[in-house]
């Protein structure tokens, strides 16, 4: 009699250590889990189901059979990838929409459910539970980080996210032709739309379009006045002279063309060409005064394109720049329903915060004005230093609170221009991969994931690229002004702060030495950084020391563009005619 107590607890402290027991996806190269595609997977997510599954025989060796709904044993563990209706009963989740980005994965039981909209959403749910859980990191089009793992439990799985921004363009060119690295990082947007197997791309066509809709060299012979009259003289390459109606109608059908041959598109750009000569006649100044200056006369000429548009086309959008001249918001009318405002941080600085800086008032003006009127608002935001790629630009303290302030006033996309001719800009790779976490998440620590970079990309001499890197940054100071195009001369660069960051990359180099081609190349593309700033700053000690050539051998190696607009070839000619008369 008294034995059965004792029995009794045994149980229940075996019954409660079984409960208590972690669910085992794998172990030592074994999992009793297979992987289950919805009814009607999309592409994305039977992409996503088979990237899961090559990535957990890297990690865990184990190879998990990818199988439908129908062929369901009982008894069986799951992932189960997609919208399951009975588990959105059971658990109280309605079905997504299919252009939901958002995602989440959890457990119910033993199996795991990861779920979104089907045309992304799952996808990254599912690239989200590989991050996060097994600790994958696609830094690079080259290089995924990760380890392999003897086993993985999980207990309490839930995760759910929705992106912060709607359209996030991470225009670097080490990124944007790579569709799965875009993907991973759950970017969705680039220069140009395509469909593909990650859900697609979506795309912002064209920009600056005046000139390509009613070109100077095909209409300026026969009609001057489309054209600009500036100084009381009708001018080609200028911007086109919107009171007329002609010009109106030829756009209309040029519009209708491009979207016919363009239909990937969510929006076409109907905007001024890249230079600041607008029209002087007097209906056009006449239209400026009523709606408030030159904004007021494009929406007042691009509102009438949409209109046109909207009947043939009701679910596209006809997009516009708000850009130097037309930057300030009119008054006195507003932008179509189906009109998209594209406003450019081109004059900023980029030292702070947009809304912490003095110089930016005048922009946080201008932003808060559109987003009372404008029913779309897209930044075009900018990341880098034009006027010279790999110099460097300490800018990654302002990138999160940034997006944080076009969110605020109401932008649904964000357009980060970068270094988008070529490889090898200052810190690429590094400020692509951060920005791609940001335009999803702009609430994480920058800083950490810096360091978590650092630290995974550049092995041995991660020690001395994270103190160049904080050295850079301690470049910032509360009076620092830095826009992008700051040249070699700037006060922000002094003899201290070269002959210190020189230091501490020949360190790096040395750490790395006995490295691997790709690992010695990560650090060389950071030492080109300083390399060039001394080419630049002191010419004759460059020239004499070597450090002119080699500069110029590896960016010739690796065709890596110094600035904006201007090929290597020009780059090196112009400095060799400037400094040594070559």
């Amino acid at each position: 009699m008294k034995r059965f107590p004792l029995i009794m607890l045994l149980a229940v402290i075996i019954a409660f250590a079984v409960a208590m027991q972690k669910p085992t996806l794998f172990n030592n190269g074994k999992s009793d889990y297979s992987i289950v595609l919805c009814k009607n997977a999309s592409i994305s997510e039977q992409t996503a189901a088979k990237e899961l599954q090559q990535y957990l025989e890297q990690i865990g060796g184990v190879v998990l059979p990818i199988i439908n709904r129908d062929q369901l044993e009982e008894g069986q563990k799951h992932i189960f990838i997609g919208y399951n209706k009975h588990y959105g009963e059971e658990c109280g989740v309605e079905r997504p929409d299919k252009n939901d980005e958002g995602f989440t994965y959890r457990n119910v039981g033993d199996n795991i459910w990861i779920y979104g909209g089907s045309q992304r959403g799952t996808m990254y749910g599912v690239y989200s539970f590989l991050e996060n859980e097994l600790g994958i990191r696609w830094y690079t089009k080259d290089y995924t980080h990760l380890k392999p793992l003897k086993k993985w439990q999980f207990k309490d799985l839930y995760c759910s996210e929705t992106p912060f921004i709607q359209y996030r363009f991470d225009q670097y060119y080490n990124v944007e032709p790579h569709k799965d690295w875009l993907a991973h990082n759950k970017c969705n947007s680039v220069w140009a739309a395509q469909d593909n197997e990650y859900g697609g791309l979506v795309a912002y066509w064209n920009a600056h379009t005046f000139e390509q809709f009613i070109p100077s060299g095909e209409y300026f012979q026969k009609h001057p006045e489309y054209f600009s009259l500036r100084d009381g003289k009708r001018t080609p390459y200028t911007q086109l002279c919107l009171s007329n109606p002609e010009v109106l109608q030829i756009c209309i059908e040029k519009m209708k063309q491009a979207i016919a041959a363009n239909p990937l598109y969510w929006v076409y750009s109907m905007s001024q060409s890249d230079n600041q000569f607008p029209c002087e006649c007097e209906k056009c100044r006449a239209i400026e005064e009523q709606y408030g200056g030159h904004s007021g006369l494009m929406v007042w000429f691009v509102n009438q394109v949409a209109d046109a548009i909207k009947p043939l086309y009701p679910d596209k959008y006809i997009g516009t720049f708000a850009y130097q001249y037309t930057r300030k918001a009119p008054t006195g009318i507003t932008p179509r329903d189906n009109v998209v405002i594209r406003l450019c941080s081109i004059e900023c600085c980029f030292a702070h915060p947009l809304e912490e800086c003095e110089h930016n008032r005048p922009f946080i003006s201008d932003i808060e004005d559109w987003s009372k009127i404008a029913p779309h608002l897209f930044i075009w935001d900018y990341v880098v230093n034009y006027r010279q790629y790999v110099a460097p630009f300490p800018n990654f303290g302002v990138l999160a609170e940034n997006i944080k302030t076009f969110k605020k006033y109401n932008a649904i996309g964000i357009q980060e221009e970068a270094q988008y001719e070529s490889l090898g800009g200052e810190f690429s790779e590094m400020k692509s991969w951060v920005l791609s976490k940001l335009l999803w998440n702009p609430n994480l620590d920058t800083k950490a994931l810096v360091a978590q970079f650092i630290n995974d990309y550049y092995g041995p001499a991660a020690t001395f690229i994270q103190q160049y890197f904080d050295l850079c940054h301690s470049l910032i100071k509360d009076d620092t002004v830095m826009g992008i195009y700051i040249d070699e001369n700037n006060p922000l660069y002094t003899n201290e702060f070269v002959t210190e960051a020189n230091n501490l990359l020949t360190q790096a180099k040395e750490a790395v030495a006995e490295c691997d081609d790709d690992m010695r190349l990560r650090v060389d593309m950071v030492g080109l950084q300083i390399d060039y700033l001394r080419m630049m700053r002191t010419p004759k000690e460059a020239i004499a020391d070597g450090t002119r050539d080699r500069v110029f051998e590896f960016v010739r190696k690796h065709k890596i563009y110094l600035n904006e607009w201007q090929s290597i070839e020009d780059s090196i000619k112009a400095y060799n005619e400037k400094h040594s008369g070559q």
